[in-house]
């Protein structure tokens, strides 16, 4: 079986296949005990292959390229903006979650129009840049500006773009179907390396060459047409364009159940079906529940809510959405961020001793497990009453009280343990420890 065979998905990949490639040398250069050791890690994207010395060297090019080819994900990784600002989008490995973890969380774009007054624009970008939400000890944001022409003017639309360009460095959407209007625009910003929405059946050509000229990435929108996504797919590729990012479509009514399948079967067809052509990352937009013009305005932004998180769960790989309201958004960020760790890895906090407020040697001290979701919970409740005291976080693998206690990790030996590493004893007079339950 090729290693092209096995990377589109006919079987899954093993550290056998990786290790059969290595220059099996066995030097340990790689930090590893053997080439094998490193191999298993390869496969589960521990380390990277240009972590082996020797296979970056000229003799062994050619197994470099192989592996690399071997180990490219099945969903395309498509770069939006430039720097420190710029969002990955796509480069999954695999359809389901419970497979590996999802790479590159779905960016979230809030819109705005070339017809809406400047202090409007600016205060939508101001509040993107402002949105800020710790949970569980992670920050979590939204991420890009999508820029729409509505007024088919190209002198409006370059004067909308340029405006959010010089207020901020998120990365941008630029959405026309006309290139006029999309080279009016590119032709000042395309050094921040915009995504150009979007390529059509009528329009491609001209997409396109403004995609190779400015080197930016492309949307195809095939709305509800499968074959036809794939074909326009199949043309940019020949074309020459290489970034190709695909919206099949987002209908939010009686075309919301046939949006989830088209959504699914492109992801499918990639994954399970090693379909280079459908592997790019899929665009979802949700923003489209504002074209039902007649609905109340918390109708429609519930309806976006639940369409975005139905679209993230469902392999959307970016989001543009309308509303800029916390109750629509934090639900989706917060849900993001718990598809996006790693299923593999509770999350977790640092183990040892934590300090409250200014004790002193009749204090308090408190004792629970580094499991980020109960870490915060006492943290919170410690804070909100005030108290000033010491918590020992004893190292449990991120795994909750219960969990811990019913799996011996968090015993009578581990808590002694951690007492005596944190030198508490030492602070206090007393020898009482309040412990979780």
């Amino acid at each position: 079986m090729s290693e092209r065979e096995i990377r589109r998905g006919v079987r899954e990949l093993s550290p056998l296949d990786v290790y059969k490639i290595l220059p099996r040398t066995n030097c340990g250069e790689c930090g590893e005990k053997n080439c094998m050791a490193f191999a298993a890690k390869v496969v589960n994207r521990e380390v990277a292959i240009e972590e082996c010395p020797p296979l970056l060297e000229e003799k062994y090019k050619d197994e470099y390229a192989k592996l690399k080819d071997l180990l490219a994900p099945a969903v395309k990784e498509v770069t939006i903006g430039i720097g420190e600002s710029s969002v990955k989008i796509g480069g999954k490995l695999v359809m389901y979650r419970h497979e590996f973890t999802y790479h590159n969380p779905t960016p979230i774009a809030i819109d705005v129009t070339d017809e809406m007054p400047e202090s409007e624009v600016l205060e939508r970008v101001k509040m993107v840049e402002g949105f800020r939400y710790n949970y569980i000890g992670r920050t979590v944001n939204l991420d890009m500006i999508a820029v729409r022409s509505t007024s088919n003017d190209p002198i409006k639309f370059k004067s909308t773009v340029k405006k959010v360009a010089e207020a901020t460095m998120s990365p941008l959407i630029l959405c026309s179907l006309n290139p006029e209007v999309m080279e009016a625009a590119l032709g000042s910003i395309y050094e921040r390396r915009p995504l150009i929405y979007a390529a059509t059946s009528n329009n491609w050509r001209r997409m396109a060459e403004l995609a190779l000229m400015y080197n930016c990435p492309l949307t195809i929108f095939a709305p509800n047409d499968l074959s036809l996504l794939r074909s326009l797919a199949n043309t940019l590729d020949e074309y020459g364009v290489e970034d190709l990012v695909l919206d099949p479509g987002t209908f939010t009514e009686d075309g919301l159940s046939e949006t989830i399948s088209n959504f699914t079967m492109i992801r499918r067809n990639t994954c399970k079906g090693g379909d280079r052509l459908l592997g790019f990352p899929i665009l979802g937009a949700p923003i489209t529940v504002w074209l039902k013009k007649d609905a109340r305005k918390e109708l429609l932004q519930w309806r976006e809510a639940y369409i975005a998180s139905m679209l993230m769960s469902r392999y959307a790989d970016a989001l543009i959405m309308h509303s800029i309201e916390g109750w629509v958004l934090l639900p989706n960020v917060v849900w993001r961020f718990n598809l996006y760790t790693d299923p593999r890895k509770p999350v977790s906090v640092e183990s040892g001793l934590k300090i409250f407020g200014k004790p002193e040697e009749n204090s308090p001290v408190m004792l629970t497990t580094n499991y980020a979701l109960t870490y915060f919970t006492v943290e919170s409740d410690i804070k909100s009453s005030n108290v000033d005291c010491y918590l020992i976080v004893v190292d449990t693998g991120g795994i909750s009280v219960e969990s811990s206690i019913a799996g011996r990790i968090l015993t009578a030996e581990t808590a002694a343990d951690a007492l005596k590493k944190s030198g508490v004893d030492e602070r206090v007079k007393h020898r009482y420890l309040i412990i979780p339950g």
